[in-house]
Protein backbone atom coordinates (compact mmCIF):
# COMPACT_ATOMS: atom_id res chain seq x y z
CA UNK A 1 0.00 0.00 0.00
CA UNK A 2 1.35 3.44 -0.88
CA UNK A 3 2.26 5.91 1.83
CA UNK A 4 -0.41 8.41 2.88
CA UNK A 5 -3.15 5.87 2.27
CA UNK A 6 -5.86 4.36 4.43
CA UNK A 7 -8.11 1.32 4.31
CA UNK A 8 -11.37 0.35 6.01
CA UNK A 9 -11.38 -3.36 6.75
CA UNK A 10 -14.63 -5.21 7.28
CA UNK A 11 -14.72 -7.20 10.54
CA UNK A 12 -14.19 -10.57 8.83
CA UNK A 13 -11.53 -9.48 6.36
CA UNK A 14 -8.17 -11.14 7.13
CA UNK A 15 -5.26 -8.73 6.87
CA UNK A 16 -1.62 -8.29 7.80
CA UNK A 17 0.96 -5.62 7.05
CA UNK A 18 4.52 -4.63 7.75
CA UNK A 19 6.83 -1.69 7.16
CA UNK A 20 9.17 -1.55 4.18
CA UNK A 21 10.50 1.95 4.64
CA UNK A 22 11.08 4.30 7.54
CA UNK A 23 9.56 6.34 9.03
CA UNK A 24 6.42 4.24 9.47
CA UNK A 25 3.31 5.75 11.02
CA UNK A 26 0.26 3.59 11.50
CA UNK A 27 -2.90 5.18 12.91
CA UNK A 28 -5.77 2.81 13.51
CA UNK A 29 -8.99 2.23 15.42
CA UNK A 30 -11.64 -0.50 15.64
CA UNK A 31 -15.36 0.17 15.68
CA UNK A 32 -18.56 -1.82 15.39
CA UNK A 33 -22.20 -0.86 15.34
CA UNK A 34 -25.53 -1.84 13.85
CA UNK A 35 -25.76 1.40 11.92
CA UNK A 36 -22.16 1.46 10.69
CA UNK A 37 -22.68 -0.77 7.66
CA UNK A 38 -25.70 1.31 6.63
CA UNK A 39 -23.71 4.54 6.93
CA UNK A 40 -20.86 3.18 4.82
CA UNK A 41 -23.33 1.98 2.20
CA UNK A 42 -25.01 5.39 2.18
CA UNK A 43 -21.64 7.05 1.70
CA UNK A 44 -20.75 4.49 -0.99
CA UNK A 45 -17.46 4.04 0.82
CA UNK A 46 -14.96 1.55 -0.67
CA UNK A 47 -14.15 -1.23 1.80
CA UNK A 48 -11.07 -3.48 1.95
CA UNK A 49 -9.45 -1.20 -0.62
CA UNK A 50 -6.44 1.13 -0.17
CA UNK A 51 -7.51 4.75 -0.66
CA UNK A 52 -5.14 7.71 -1.06
CA UNK A 53 -5.47 9.97 1.98
CA UNK A 54 -6.09 13.43 0.58
CA UNK A 55 -5.50 14.91 4.04
CA UNK A 56 -3.49 12.40 6.14
CA UNK A 57 -3.33 14.72 9.14
CA UNK A 58 -7.14 14.75 9.32
CA UNK A 59 -7.03 11.02 10.04
CA UNK A 60 -4.22 11.27 12.60
CA UNK A 61 -5.85 14.16 14.45
CA UNK A 62 -9.25 12.47 14.46
CA UNK A 63 -7.90 9.19 15.80
CA UNK A 64 -5.95 10.98 18.52
CA UNK A 65 -9.16 12.74 19.53
CA UNK A 66 -11.07 9.43 19.56
CA UNK A 67 -8.46 7.93 21.90
CA UNK A 68 -8.60 11.02 24.11
CA UNK A 69 -12.38 10.86 24.42
CA UNK A 70 -12.24 7.10 25.08
CA UNK A 71 -9.78 7.56 27.96
CA UNK A 72 -11.59 10.60 29.33
CA UNK A 73 -14.82 8.68 29.93
CA UNK A 74 -17.97 10.39 31.12
CA UNK A 75 -21.66 9.62 30.65
CA UNK A 76 -21.65 11.12 27.14
CA UNK A 77 -18.53 9.31 25.97
CA UNK A 78 -20.25 6.79 23.70
CA UNK A 79 -22.41 9.45 22.06
CA UNK A 80 -19.38 11.64 21.43
CA UNK A 81 -17.43 8.73 19.94
CA UNK A 82 -20.36 7.82 17.70
CA UNK A 83 -20.67 11.39 16.46
CA UNK A 84 -16.93 11.79 15.89
CA UNK A 85 -16.64 8.50 13.98
CA UNK A 86 -19.59 9.43 11.78
CA UNK A 87 -18.05 12.84 11.11
CA UNK A 88 -14.66 11.33 10.24
CA UNK A 89 -16.17 8.83 7.80
CA UNK A 90 -18.24 11.53 6.14
CA UNK A 91 -15.21 13.80 5.80
CA UNK A 92 -13.13 10.99 4.31
CA UNK A 93 -15.91 10.11 1.89
CA UNK A 94 -16.33 13.73 0.87
CA UNK A 95 -12.60 14.20 0.24
CA UNK A 96 -12.42 10.93 -1.68
CA UNK A 97 -15.33 11.98 -3.88
CA UNK A 98 -13.78 15.37 -4.58
CA UNK A 99 -10.49 13.79 -5.58
CA UNK A 100 -12.19 11.39 -8.04
CA UNK A 101 -13.76 14.05 -10.24
CA UNK A 102 -11.39 15.51 -12.84
CA UNK A 103 -13.40 18.71 -13.02
CA UNK A 104 -12.81 19.31 -9.32
CA UNK A 105 -9.42 20.54 -8.03
CA UNK A 106 -8.55 17.24 -6.37
CA UNK A 107 -4.79 17.63 -6.66
CA UNK A 108 -4.93 20.79 -4.57
CA UNK A 109 -7.10 19.45 -1.74
CA UNK A 110 -4.24 18.44 0.55
CA UNK A 111 -2.38 21.73 0.13
CA UNK A 112 -5.53 23.75 0.59
CA UNK A 113 -6.55 21.68 3.64
CA UNK A 114 -3.17 22.40 5.24
CA UNK A 115 -3.58 26.11 4.55
CA UNK A 116 -7.07 26.06 6.02
CA UNK A 117 -5.80 24.30 9.15
CA UNK A 118 -3.24 27.06 9.56
CA UNK A 119 -5.92 29.74 9.30
CA UNK A 120 -7.81 28.15 12.19
CA UNK A 121 -4.80 27.06 14.24
CA UNK A 122 -2.93 30.37 13.93
CA UNK A 123 -5.63 32.96 13.27
CA UNK A 124 -3.48 35.72 14.73
CA UNK A 125 -0.97 35.39 11.88
CA UNK A 126 -0.89 38.32 9.52
CA UNK A 127 -1.34 36.49 6.23
CA UNK A 128 -3.00 37.80 3.09
CA UNK A 129 -4.80 36.04 0.26
CA UNK A 130 -1.84 36.90 -1.97
CA UNK A 131 0.57 35.20 0.43
CA UNK A 132 -1.55 32.05 0.56
CA UNK A 133 -1.89 31.97 -3.22
CA UNK A 134 1.89 32.27 -3.56
CA UNK A 135 2.31 29.26 -1.26
CA UNK A 136 0.59 27.03 -3.81
CA UNK A 137 1.97 28.92 -6.83
CA UNK A 138 -1.40 30.17 -8.06
CA UNK A 139 -2.74 33.57 -9.01
CA UNK A 140 -4.85 35.28 -6.38
CA UNK A 141 -8.06 35.04 -8.41
CA UNK A 142 -7.62 31.36 -9.29
CA UNK A 143 -6.66 30.53 -5.71
CA UNK A 144 -9.84 32.17 -4.43
CA UNK A 145 -11.91 30.32 -7.03
CA UNK A 146 -10.44 26.93 -6.10
CA UNK A 147 -10.72 27.58 -2.37
CA UNK A 148 -14.42 28.29 -2.59
CA UNK A 149 -14.93 25.33 -4.92
CA UNK A 150 -13.27 22.98 -2.43
CA UNK A 151 -14.64 24.28 0.86
CA UNK A 152 -17.85 26.03 -0.14
CA UNK A 153 -16.80 29.36 1.37
CA UNK A 154 -14.30 32.07 0.57
CA UNK A 155 -10.81 32.13 2.05
CA UNK A 156 -11.58 35.54 3.56
CA UNK A 157 -14.57 34.03 5.38
CA UNK A 158 -12.33 31.35 6.87
CA UNK A 159 -9.78 33.97 7.90
CA UNK A 160 -12.49 35.87 9.74
CA UNK A 161 -14.05 32.76 11.27
CA UNK A 162 -10.68 31.57 12.54
CA UNK A 163 -10.02 34.88 14.24
CA UNK A 164 -13.50 35.14 15.71
CA UNK A 165 -13.45 31.57 17.06
CA UNK A 166 -10.24 32.43 18.91
CA UNK A 167 -11.79 35.69 20.11
CA UNK A 168 -14.86 33.88 21.48
CA UNK A 169 -12.63 31.40 23.29
CA UNK A 170 -10.58 34.19 24.88
CA UNK A 171 -13.71 36.11 25.84
CA UNK A 172 -15.05 33.01 27.57
CA UNK A 173 -11.86 31.79 29.19
CA UNK A 174 -9.60 34.75 29.93
CA UNK A 175 -9.59 38.06 31.74
CA UNK A 176 -7.98 39.89 28.80
CA UNK A 177 -9.43 43.21 27.76
CA UNK A 178 -11.24 43.57 24.44
CA UNK A 179 -8.27 45.52 23.13
CA UNK A 180 -5.83 42.77 24.13
CA UNK A 181 -8.06 40.08 22.61
CA UNK A 182 -8.27 42.04 19.37
CA UNK A 183 -4.48 42.17 19.17
CA UNK A 184 -4.18 38.47 20.08
CA UNK A 185 -6.49 37.60 17.20
CA UNK A 186 -4.50 39.51 14.62
CA UNK A 187 -6.49 42.74 14.50
CA UNK A 188 -4.48 45.93 14.25
CA UNK A 189 -7.40 48.12 15.31
CA UNK A 190 -9.82 47.40 18.14
CA UNK A 191 -12.63 49.21 16.31
CA UNK A 192 -12.32 46.92 13.28
CA UNK A 193 -12.42 43.88 15.57
CA UNK A 194 -15.55 45.10 17.34
CA UNK A 195 -17.35 45.86 14.08
CA UNK A 196 -16.46 42.48 12.57
CA UNK A 197 -17.40 40.62 15.75
CA UNK A 198 -20.81 42.32 15.89
CA UNK A 199 -21.43 41.66 12.17
CA UNK A 200 -20.65 37.93 12.28
CA UNK A 201 -21.59 36.99 15.86
CA UNK A 202 -24.55 39.32 16.28
CA UNK A 203 -23.27 40.68 19.60
CA UNK A 204 -20.53 43.06 20.65
CA UNK A 205 -17.55 41.40 22.37
CA UNK A 206 -18.71 42.85 25.71
CA UNK A 207 -22.24 41.54 25.22
CA UNK A 208 -20.88 38.10 24.28
CA UNK A 209 -18.66 38.02 27.37
CA UNK A 210 -21.50 39.04 29.68
CA UNK A 211 -23.62 36.12 28.46
CA UNK A 212 -20.98 33.50 29.19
Amino acid sequence: MDSDSFILFQPDTPHSYMQFELPFVNDWFHCRGEELRGLLAELNFPLDTPIPAVDPMLISRSIMELHRVQKQGGHLRDQILDTDIRALLMKLSNLHELSQHPERPGRYIRQFSELRDELYNSPQSHVTVEMLADRVHLSKSYFQHLYKDIFGCSVVTDMINGRLELAKYLLKNSALSVSAIAASCGYEHETHFMRQFKKFVGLTPSQFKSRV
